[in-house]
């Protein structure tokens, strides 16, 4: 028998972040925009309150701390704001897509990490970790 479980989807679409971000001499020390994408699942809000959700403006705060120092990859400042965004309270899973529109001539770059908390199930999860490392 299938268990339902009901999640609302939470985010910040296209939010603009001028980041120090780049490999190249030429990039570094040099702000760009960030285009950031930033989607939190939570449980359903039982109750009409803002303690009962996402603040939006957490989800903003998160990606203006990365803005503050240089990151070399688009994928490092994904994964940093992701993980971030997991910590918040009542976060179940989250997903950023970062677009860098000045990383190319033409196109836009782009990365989604998403990273979810898992629950272990009747020691299935332990037993199947344990599994893999032993044959490895």
């Amino acid at each position: 028998m299938s268990k339902w479980v009901a999640m609302l989807r939470v985010g910040v679409r296209e939010m603009t972040v001028m980041a120090d971000i780049g490999v190249y001499s030429r990039e570094i020390g040099r702000r760009q925009p960030l285009v950031v994408t930033a989607w939190l699942w939570i449980d359903r809000v039982g109750h009409d309150a803002i303690e009962a959700t996402i603040d939006y403006r957490d989800i903003a705060a998160v990606a203006a701390t990365l803005d503050a120092h240089h990151i070399a990859l688009v994928e490092t400042f994904a994964h940093c704001m992701v993980s971030a965004c997991l910590k918040l309270s009542g976060v179940r899973r989250a997903s950023v897509t970062t677009d860098r529109p000045q990383a190319l001539p033409s196109g836009i770059a782009t990365v989604t990490t998403v990273l979810s908390r898992t629950a272990v199930l009747s020691g299935v999860a332990a037993s199947a970790s344990r599994s893999m490392r032993d044959d490895a």
